[in-house]
């Protein structure tokens, strides 16, 4: 049997995403705990005990990262292609950056809605690539396996989009491109699972990485404030929903359903606040 199919063992009324590198038990997002390997339960991270798992058995439960490594590869095969449009590696630029890059009166006045999604997956330069690319693999090997591969993709399109809704709000006017709206969703999830887990973000990294990154959102000119606020905010908001969720409603498919229907609102929301700010 799957592993997201068995209850936490200490919140039946919630799925185990992945079970204890100690005692084997599934558990929780809210119940993980990081270890230097996998994840551990709170008892066993609190009393040290070991548990040697050998084989097969090191592994059951544990569930091999699909979406991070399809996206990182999505971002940089249109990354590729991009430069095909005339963009240099190192800079700015082409045709494609500007024919699907996020731009607040090809929104409205064209109706190219579908910016908003494919802004999402270009990149500007060999350096911001590099770092969102980073980014994501690193976060997505802690998120992915905890939350499970439907849950980590709900996160990371609406928090792009989301992303998206805020560069219309804040710089409607400017062509916008980049994963960071995402990238800024999962640092938000991240923090939300620490916090429900008992685990101190300051002490965990998470939250000095967010400060860091805000910082530099203002110190660095050109940088999307809003796709960063954006995502940041709507990251927050369904991983709270996808995490804490369950224990607030009977149904447990309920909180997963309702994160989902959260995406297209924040597609809308883009669509509308284009129309209101350009």
């Amino acid at each position: 049997m799957a592993t997201d199919l068995l209850p936490c063992y200490r919140h039946p009324d919630r799925p185990g995403g992945v079970r204890c590198q100690r005692c084997d038990r599934p558990i929780c997002p809210a119940c993980m705990v990081t270890a230097s390997v996998g994840f551990h339960c709170p008892e066993c991270a609190q009393s040290g005990r070991q548990k040697v798992i050998t084989g097969r058995a090191a592994f059951r439960g544990s569930k091999q990262l699909i979406m991070t490594p399809a996206l990182v590869a999505i971002n940089v095969v249109v990354f590729l292609y991009s430069l095909s449009g005339g963009g240099g590696a190192d800079q700015a630029g082409g045709s494609v950056l500007r024919d699907y890059g996020l731009y607040g009166p090809s929104v409205r006045y064209d109706h190219e809605y579908y910016r908003i999604i494919t802004a999402g997956f270009l990149h500007s330069g060999l350096l911001h690539i590099g770092f969102n690319m980073y980014a994501l693999w690193m976060i997505g090997n802690i998120l992915e396996p905890a939350l499970g591969r439907l849950r980590f993709g709900i996160i990371y399109l609406g928090s792009l989009i989301a992303g998206s809704l805020g560069v219309m709000i804040v710089e409607p006017n400017s062509l916008g491109v980049g994963a960071s709206g995402a990238i800024f969703g999962l640092f938000a999830a991240v923090f939300i699972a620490q916090r429900a887990a008992g685990i101190d973000p300051w002490r965990s990294g998470i939250a000095l990485t967010i400060g860091i990154n805000l910082v530099i959102t203002f110190a660095i000119p050109f940088i999307s404030k809003g796709a960063h606020f954006g995502g940041l905010i709507g990251g927050a908001v369904l991983a709270w929903i996808l995490i804490e969720g369950p224990r607030q409603m009977q149904n447990r498919d309920a909180p997963v359903i309702l994160a989902a229907l959260l995406v297209p609102v924040f597609f809308v929301g883009a669509i509308v606040a284009a129309y209101a700010f350009v």
